[in-house]
């Protein structure tokens, strides 16, 4: 789920307003975009980029490692669903208010087929000096830099502020994954947090998650078993019970998805949590300079 230059990169609506405004500064950004889909323009090229009607026929011609959809919600279903069945490696959903039945079908689809949900809901992808896939603004040199931490966000936004904290604090990042604010995700934290533990670029983690769901406790088990220093902020922690607070996975019920106990899950397996997202970045810096166990980050990168 870290993007790379070499991937080949589908655009899902292109031809759209968003489509193509995010499409030509993917393509700019050196992202390796090899196809457009939209079935009344096949056969066209829109902004340099050749149009086929189906993934499956931009898998056949030029090649599809990922697919990212600029597909309003309506349609979403038969995009994705038509993406996996052409076998695309991952897909970024950046589609929201996607019907639950439709995620439901969207996921049994990629399961099937073996492709990565990335979202529903999900700003997109991101490796700083390299490529980006969604609608993050990797373009920024103040936002994004290419280094060694790598970032996992549920949400775009707050992902995007540290970002720009690491890198006015002089850390850059090695990959950003947004796995999306649906309460349906196709990726966990967990799940990211198992890439770039296995990337050998990435020295340190940072998570930015919310409360609600159990993504962050999930994800504190497997931190049990890392040895690379990790940062987390949870957003929310002033939310009163029972009431939904921005995303759609961000309800909690009773004491179950509430801050208290993902702060406690994450500490306990060795992350350090902190209480505002400006205090990530020296909480970084002191991780990367000591490691989880006192000795040099440098002997331990995996």
């Amino acid at each position: 789920m870290i993007v790379r230059k070499k991937d080949r990169v589908v655009v899902l609506g292109i031809t759209g307003k968003q489509g193509t405004f995010w499409t030509e500064k993917m393509i700019a950004y050196g992202t390796n975009v090899v196809a457009g889909i939209n079935p009344k323009r096949a056969g066209e090229s829109h902004i340099g980029v050749p149009i086929f009607a189906t993934t499956a026929e931009a898998a056949a011609h030029v090649g599809a490692d990922v697919a990212v959809m600029f597909i309003p919600p309506p349609m979403a279903r038969e995009a994705a669903v038509s993406a996996a069945e052409a076998k695309v490696k991952t897909l970024v959903v950046l589609t929201e208010h996607i019907p639950a039945q439709d995620v439901m079908a969207i996921h049994a689809a990629a399961g099937k087929h073996g492709t990565r949900i990335v979202g529903p809901n999900t700003a997109g992808l991101v490796t700083p000096g390299e490529a980006f896939v969604g609608i993050m603004p990797a373009f920024v040199r103040s936002v994004f830099a290419p280094g060694r931490v790598g970032v996992i966000s549920r949400s775009g936004s707050l992902g995007t502020l540290v970002c720009l904290n690491l890198t006015r604090a002089g850390i850059g990042q090695s990959a950003f994954i947004g796995i999306g604010g649906d309460p349906m995700l196709g990726t966990t934290t967990r799940d990211a947090l198992e890439a770039l533990d296995k990337d050998t670029g990435t020295d340190a983690i940072v998570i930015v998650g919310e409360i609600g769901g159990a993504m962050e406790e999930a994800a504190a088990e497997y931190a049990k078993t890392m040895n690379k220093p990790m940062v987390a902020f949870i957003a929310g922690a002033a939310a009163p019970p029972n009431k939904k607070m921005g995303h759609a996975g961000a309800i909690v019920t009773g004491t179950a998805g509430g801050y208290a106990g993902k702060r406690m899950a994450l500490e306990s397996a060795g992350v350090v949590v902190v209480d505002t997202p400006s205090q990530i970045a020296a909480a970084v810096a002191a991780g990367l300079g000591a490691g989880r166990s006192g000795g040099p980050i440098a002997a331990r990168r995996h």
